[in-house]
């Protein structure tokens, strides 16, 4: 008898139809890896290409200085004596031209307005957080450089952080300082989690890259009135702001190391303020929903002696675009008197206390 095994009977296996084999869970996962290095570096590319298209279409306005290996863009006008303006974050130095206080100051004094290292057309180098501190000796080697000669130093929110570190580590270098809707006090600020790991050196240069300018982008809009509320944004900063640029992968960078080393900052010199004997003038808005003023504006002019605080009732944290020619008017008094004049409550709103 023929065996029903033997070779004239196919087996079961040679019965069956050919089927591909399970692919191993290494290669899948290899093949998703490679896809998704693939996507992230579509995305890198994509995200650097917009970054340069709005430099492009937004070029500098203003002129280069080489400073301790650091390209620093820096607007410039006028005549007489110097004030020196340094803007706050997410904007650069248009800010100020935006706001119209730049053109009305720049009517009496010479006017020089600094893109911040990492914003605008300036530079920001790794290997250093770009510390408020590390930001104001940097400004005061391009004082030397440029040959202005202890100005009137004027900051915004952040920028006001950078003003008094001038005047505190460089006293020689300032004649006053006209500091508006600052962060002073040391306060809890629930906003530096959401953006610290885009300083994180690694995972943060990947998001930078890829995730955060799309997020960035989305949010701008709702950050920008937020910054402006309860006035409305501007037309004419609708209009002319570069939208692309704080969502730069390099601006994100300087915009979340800012963020990190605030509080820092304010911790240092938070002992020290009673150490400045030039003239302060503060200026910030009742309704301010980024930096409240009683916390800080309010107690800066209790720290600092012989300080004259300016509140303007119902402005918010953007409070130059709110009264430009009274924020150009306080440079005057500084520049011309040591002191801003004296003022009591008035017609417009403001209050003013001694």
């Amino acid at each position: 008898m023929t065996d029903v095994r033997g070779y004239d009977s196919p087996t079961r296996e040679a019965r069956l139809p050919n089927r591909p084999h399970p692919q191993p869970r290494r290669s899948r996962l290899g093949i998703a890896l490679g896809l998704s290095s693939a996507a992230l570096a579509a995305a890198a590319l994509i995200n650097a290409y917009r970054a340069r298209k709005v430099e492009r279409e937004h070029p500098p306005r203003g002129r280069f200085i080489s400073v301790d290996g650091v390209r620093l863009h820096y607007l410039e006008r006028g005549e007489g004596s110097p004030v020196v303006f340094i803007h706050g974050n997410v904007v650069d130095s248009r800010d100020w031209v935006l706001s119209g206080v730049f053109d009305r100051t720049a009517a009496h004094h010479r006017v020089i307005a600094f893109d911040r290292p990492g914003f605008g057309h300036s530079e920001r180098p790794h290997g250093s957080l770009w510390t408020a501190a590390h930001q104001a000796t940097l400004l005061r080697h391009a004082f030397r450089a440029l040959g202005i000669e202890r100005p009137v130093v004027v900051g915004h929110s952040w920028g006001a952080l950078v003003a008094l570190e001038l005047a505190l580590n460089h006293p020689e270098a300032v004649s006053g300082l006209v500091v508006l809707s600052g962060y002073y006090d040391v306060t809890i600020r629930y906003d530096v989690p959401l953006v610290a790991v885009s300083a994180v050196p690694g995972v943060g240069d990947l998001l930078r890259y890829t995730v955060s300018p799309v997020l960035g982008a989305a949010l701008l809009p709702m950050n920008i009135k937020a910054m402006f509320a309860p006035q409305p944004v501007p037309s004419q900063f609708k209009r002319d702001f570069p939208y692309g640029f704080p969502v730069r992968p390099w601006q994100i960078r300087a915009e979340s190391q800012d963020a990190v080393t605030m509080m820092p900052a304010a911790i240092d010199m938070h002992q020290r303020f009673r150490d400045l004997r030039l003239p302060v003038f503060i200026v910030a808005g009742t309704k301010d929903r980024v930096v409240g003023h009683e916390s800080h504006a309010n107690w800066l002019h209790n720290q600092i002696p012989g300080s004259r605080l300016r509140l303007i009732n119902g402005a918010g944290h953007m409070v130059h675009y709110v009264c430009p020619q009274q924020v150009a008017d306080g440079i005057d008094q500084v520049a011309q008197s040591g002191h801003p004049t004296e003022y009591v409550a008035t017609d417009d709103g403001v209050v003013n206390y001694p």
